[in-house]
């Protein structure tokens, strides 16, 4: 059967031939971070709107379970991140701002230093290209200081930090990352970490007896490393993996001890998702660097910038012949409307005291989907901290099971997109109660079905 859909468009309602849009696509559009032969079976879904947290497509609203890749800190369309872009547009778009400012820059600036008592931003477009800033000015630094043997990494297993060669390098991505390893930095990964549950669990203030067993490996490479990169807390595409903030404090500790930088790549964790304004905070760590992006902007530009202490910055705070000039050059680096939209994200989530909101909707998110794994049976390991909950699917055998659940959930009323068995929820920050319950009734509608699906 043909599907078409009535879009309303300038006010001119307008068919669409829905499986000949599809069909377009799949000839030139390349989907990131997909293998494009699943479309075969599941052809990409149709967007028609999006609101809050909401998706409206092809298959009817869809809980958007995973905040659009983890950016939706305030949902879609939040009308204070909209207005300012609208606002900022007709004053203009984007102007090079190597030579130039404005009263928006200079407010997010003064925003973004509050916010992580760091003093000076550099502005990029992705997270990635963010941690890979943050890299390049621990290698930079120690060159100025004298330090040139210092240039490789720590990072810990399981980590994710973007995928250009050098994030890609300190990235722990197996499959992803096997291509281009001839091209790699040199990158030592810590592989004692004390994944713990949440906060209830021992291991969140006390880890002991992980780090007698890591401080010792650390010791043998200390002399050759420039930097440490973490996700604070929570891995990511790593599998939602959460460890002691206690670890991060002694990871923190000895790195300052030994001449080492510590960056924070607070793309995903940052801006409120774990129910603090910087997963850091949760262990009262200072890192030298912190990498943010993503609920930067509510996901509505793309934006991301590296925040840095007084200490780097005045390295390179020299003659522009000295040798000592960062030069990284970044087109739209503080692009006006992404600016725009982060600081109406900063001042919308002040006055709705989304904070507070994210350590709320977490608490009910963890209890929710450990309810799910008693009805279910098929799910362990229930972990979360704010407002990210995560557990693995059970089933050896059957590696595309997260997949299953994926096309169920589509066809029950939710975007749910686990990374191989970890089934993780991770919605806007003001997501409702109501809506967390119907999502906790689509993801155990959906696991018994995928279970029973050849």
């Amino acid at each position: 059967m043909i599907k078409f859909r009535l879009i309303l468009s300038t006010k001119i309602f307008k068919m669409v031939n829905i499986n000949q849009l599809i069909s377009r696509d799949l000839k030139h559009f390349w989907h990131p971070c997909t293998q494009m032969k699943d479309f075969e079976t599941c052809p990409p879904l149709f967007i028609e709107k999006a609101h809050g947290s909401y998706l409206y497509t092809n298959k009817g609203p869809l809980i958007d379970a995973i905040s659009s890749w983890w950016c939706k800190s305030l949902g879609h369309g939040h009308p204070a991140v909209i207005a300012a872009i609208k606002d900022q547009l007709d004053q203009f778009e984007h102007v090079i701002t190597a030579n130039t400012t404005n009263p928006q820059l200079v407010a997010l600036a003064e925003e973004l230093a509050q916010i992580t008592k760091k003093q000076h931003v550099f502005f990029a477009s992705d997270g990635s290209s963010a941690v890979e800033i943050a890299m390049k000015l621990a290698i930079h630094a120690n060159q100025i200081k004298g330090y040139t043997d210092k240039n490789q990494f720590i990072a810990l297993q399981n980590g994710y930090h973007g995928e250009t060669l050098g994030t890609m390098s300190i990235s722990d991505l197996g499959l992803y990352k096997a291509p281009y390893r001839s091209f790699s930095l040199t990158c030592h990964y810590v592989e004692d970490i004390p994944y713990i549950s949440g906060k209830e669990d021992l291991l969140w203030n006390n880890c002991d007896a992980y780090w007698s067993i890591v401080e010792k490996k650390l010791e043998a490479i200390s002399n050759k490393v420039c930097a440490i990169v973490v996700e604070p807390l929570v891995q990511g595409a790593g599998g939602m993996l959460c460890y002691s903030p206690d670890f991060l404090k002694r990871l923190s500790s000895w790195a300052k001890r030994n001449n080492i930088y510590l960056i924070a790549d607070e793309i995903m964790t940052g801006m409120g998702r774990t129910g603090k304004w910087l997963a850091s905070h949760h262990a009262d760590v200072e890192p030298d660097l912190i990498c943010l992006s993503k609920g930067l902007t509510s996901g509505s530009i793309p934006l991301s910038c590296v925040m840095i202490d007084n200490s780097i910055f005045d390295l390179f705070y020299a003659d522009y012949d000295s040798g000592k000039s960062f030069l990284h050059s970044h087109t739209y680096s503080g692009n006006a409307l992404a600016v725009s939209a982060a600081l109406a994200t900063i001042r919308a989530m002040r006055e709705e005291k989304i904070i507070e909101q994210a350590q709320n909707l977490g608490e009910y998110m963890f209890a929710a989907l450990t309810e799910v794994a008693k009805l279910s049976g098929k799910l362990n390991n229930v972990r979360g901290i704010g407002a990210v909950v995560a557990a693995d699917l059970e089933d050896r055998e059957d590696h595309r099971i997260g997949n299953k659940v994926y096309q169920q959930a589509l066809n029950h009323g939710a975007l749910i997109r686990p990374i191989g068995k970890t089934l993780y929820w991770l919605p806007p920050l003001n997501t409702n109660h109501e809506v967390i319950g119907k999502l906790a009734e689509i993801t155990l509608n959906s696991i018994k079905r995928a279970y029973v699906t050849p």
